[in-house]
């Protein structure tokens, strides 16, 4: 294939250009946005009433379909945008806060239903959900300049972002749980979408060759491709090992503590302890505090950073003064991470638990109920520490009033007298009481609906806090690409070079760094990619080499079920073999005749047909075996040659009719006999059978004066008329009568709603009247 073949093979795997995406106008989409939502919005309405029929119908779609011609791929980030506008003016507006929640929802929904636009290309979709917009892109120089005033920075002004992180600020867990979004976050989190985000907040920033958006192609990759590192799966794997790493050097550092010197363990431990926390600072100046402190797991971490912070500054001191008791309590701090650093380690295995997802708001619940009756009992404190300052210190107080909230009630009667004889016992008592009774209590509770909460929308929490990990995997920041300890090599190599080196010659330098320190991971991405990944040759081949050898074991074998279950299930491939063979030729299940006996439609379009044949001689009709049955004629036996469905071909019309009641009983008599008047819907279509004995029983009354051998036409003509005559019996005067009743109820209900909402509609009473009585 030639060079000009690949490059237009390639073409539907790269995204926009950067010179497209910047020149996207940004900005007059968030204040038109922002103007409709506010004029469709004027009552406080939960989700599920946002996303009915009706609200879908009046007031999402006029908007999607609004903005949906514009073809912006920008309008999803701007739809975040105004809603983060609207989430900070609930918290400052607590009167209007349902509203101002309502307006924040309803943009997005429009941004779920905006993004439903780009789906027809993953391509686009991506770009969408990951292209960085800045939200002041074609605004006016005035107004870049009141922006500017108002920030009072310049360097916030450049600081795009995507619609993804906006949506983590934002917290919307509906759109980021939906299937368009988690399509476009697995595709990234496993590396066939690759991006470079230009960010202006990196420590270390090298953005002389960003990564454009494109879907990853490993046969037009090189071997050792760098970018491989910032793959979030990837990343998820290396930091597991990092983890450990640090679990390792930070056991060997508790085990071998020397309080008057500086052991080996211990310096290594420090080394990639700062490491880490170089890691975790540059995560969390590239996405922002906000989307950084998102993740739970972040959370874990910060905790560990600042205890290890506090062992430094306690063993420094020890070390400097010679005093062993600093170091002791140094290394006491230190092993209290431990109870941080285990289950970290540990919820990489159990990340999808439920109790995992629950434990984060579990835990602001505790500590904020903690502070809040930390609070309220700190005037009991005072009180008692008045009362028994002499012989009871603040600190002992404090720390029996804490066992006493846990559950050691028997305290809180044993020592009551201490304090005083009289005031001891009763603000013990009422202190136990209410501490261990009613706090508990609602304590509880609260764990309890904030659990249940959480187990309710488990999927979408974690969907969440997926996209979270997701989104921070990819990182522009140069440090990323380097593991700890080597970001912190890193780090004291390049940072001096920025200020020195041009941008391209920093980017060299960067890339043989990352190639050097990473080499022997950059060939274990290769090697799986090319040969050991889904859907690679190699896998497929050998994949069919251990199938050939399992169906060559014996039948009881083949059954073992760890045997089944590795190499694969045959039922499977059977099913999907099924479906794999062209089935061109068409089978014909039911004979055409037997379909059209099953369909009572059918039934009277072969009646007429077989009533529009010309008759036969009287001498070669035959009976119908109906006959002996309707008329008490015996039925003579007919060959089948003479024998059609309905009757004989030779049959005269009469016996036609007289036959088909009994042909179309089957099906009424499988009909509920209704007890009392019928509507006349229902008798329109429930009285057909009766329709047509009527019909049958006036061609009765008229055979007498019918010619002994009546042609077809005559008996057509017949039957039309008795057809007439039942439809003319209908009650067509009563139903006109219901559908007037309707009308009319239409209309009180319509009244009783202009009524109602003519205060939101700003109308005097002479309107509404006046509306009413043109109605």
């Amino acid at each position: 294939m030639s060079l000009t073949d690949a490059e237009r093979s390639r073409t539907h795997l790269l995204g926009p250009t950067p010179e497209y995406l910047a020149s996207v106008k940004v900005f007059p989409i968030i204040p038109n946005i922002k103007k409709d939502v506010m004029a469709n919005i004027d009552s406080a309405l939960s989700w599920e009433q946002l996303t009915a029929s009706d609200i879908n119908f009046a007031i999402v779609r006029p908007l999607v379909f609004k903005y949906a011609k514009l073809q912006n791929m920008s309008v999803v980030y701007a739809c975040f945008v105004v809603r983060s506008h609207f989430l900070s003016e609930a918290d400052a507006q607590l009167a209007y806060s349902g509203i101002m929640l309502s307006r924040a929802s309803l943009c997005e929904i429009l941004a779920m239903k905006l993004l439903a636009r780009f789906a027809s290309d993953q391509l686009h979709l991506a770009a969408v959900l990951t292209a960085s917009w800045s939200p002041l892109a074609g605004a006016p120089p005035s107004v870049r300049e009141e922006v500017r005033d108002a920030v009072g920075q310049d360097e916030h002004l450049e600081d795009p972002q995507c619609a993804l992180e906006m949506a983590i600020a934002t917290e919307s867990k509906h759109f980021l749980s939906s299937p368009l979004v988690q399509a476009v976050v697995n595709d990234i989190y496993r590396g066939r979408v690759v991006f470079s985000m230009t960010s202006h907040n990196s420590v270390l920033a090298d953005n002389y060759k960003p990564k454009a958006i494109e879907i990853y192609d490993v046969h037009h990759a090189p071997f050792l491709d760098h970018y491989r590192l910032r793959v979030p799966r990837y990343g998820a794997i290396l930091e597991f090992l990092n983890f450990a790493a640090l679990l390792c050097v930070f056991l060997l550092a508790l085990s071998t503590r020397d309080l008057e010197h500086f052991t080996v363990f211990e310096a290594v431990f420090i080394l990639f302890a700062a490491a880490f926390a170089l890691d975790e600072y540059t995560a969390s100046k590239e996405h922002g505090w906000e989307i950084y402190i998102a993740s739970i797991w972040n959370v874990f971490d910060t905790s560990f950073i600042m205890i290890c912070i506090l062992y430094v500054v306690f063993r420094v001191r020890g070390l400097v003064n010679h005093d062993p008791a600093s170091s002791d309590l140094a290394f006491d701090i230190l092993s209290c991470g431990a109870c941080i650093l285990f289950p970290r380690l540990a919820f990489f295995a159990v990340k999808n638990n439920v109790v995992v997802l629950a434990l984060r708001a579990m835990a602001a619940e505790f500590i904020f109920f903690i502070a809040i009756a930390a609070i309220c009992f700190s005037g009991l404190l005072y009180t008692l520490h008045s009362l028994a300052g002499d012989t009871w210190s603040v600190k002992r107080i404090a720390w029996l009033m804490v066992q006493i909230w846990f559950g050691n009630t028997y305290l809180s009667f044993a020592q009551a007298e201490s304090f005083h004889p009289i005031f001891g016992p009763i603000l013990m008592t009422c202190f136990a009481a209410l501490s261990n009774t009613l706090l508990i209590t609602i304590l509880i509770s609260i764990l309890s609906n904030t659990f249940a909460r959480i187990d309710a929308n488990a999927t979408q929490e974690y969907l969440f806090q997926f996209a979270i990990s997701t989104i921070e995997g990819v990182k522009s920041d140069a440090l990323f690409s380097y593991q700890p300890p080597f970001n912190l090599f890193a780090f004291l190599i390049l940072w001096p070079l920025s200020c020195i080196l041009s941008p391209r010659k920093l980017h060299s330098a960067n890339v043989f760094l990352i190639k050097l320190t990473s080499f022997p991971t950059l060939i274990a991405i290769g090697i799986y990619e090319r040969f050991l990944a889904q859907g690679q040759k190699f896998r497929e081949s050998g994949g069919d080499a251990a199938y050939g050898i399992y169906s060559k074991f014996s039948r009881g074998v083949r059954h073992v079920p760890f045997l089944e279950n590795f190499v694969g299930s045959s039922t499977t491939d059977l099913y999907d073999a099924i479906f794999d063979v062209d089935a061109s030729q068409t089978y014909e299940l039911f004979d055409s005749d037997d379909e059209e006996a099953d369909r009572p439609g059918l039934l009277s379009a072969a009646v007429s047909h077989d009533n529009l044949r010309p008759p036969t001689p009287q001498g070669h009709a035959s009976h119908s075996p109906l006959g002996h049955a309707r008329g008490g004629r015996p039925s003579t036996p007919r060959s089948p040659t003479h024998r059609g469905r309905y009757g004989s071909p030779g049959a005269s019309p009469r016996q036609h009719s007289t036959a088909l009641p009994d042909l179309v009983e089957p099906y009424n008599s499988a009909e509920i006999q209704t007890v009392g008047p019928r509507s006349p819907l229902s008798v329109l279509f429930t009285r057909r059978g009766a329709g047509r004995r009527t019909v049958s029983a006036s061609h009765e009354r008229l055979a007498p004066l019918a010619p002994p051998s009546p042609s077809a036409g005559e008996s057509a003509v017949l039957r039309m008329e008795g057809l007439v005559d039942e439809i003319r019996n209908l009650p067509v005067s009563k139903l006109k009568d219901e559908m007037k009743e309707l009308q009319d109820r239409q209309a009180r209900i319509e009244n009783l709603l202009l009524m109602l909402t003519r205060g939101m509609r700003n109308e005097t009473g002479s309107h509404t009247s006046h509306r009413h009585d043109s109605m």
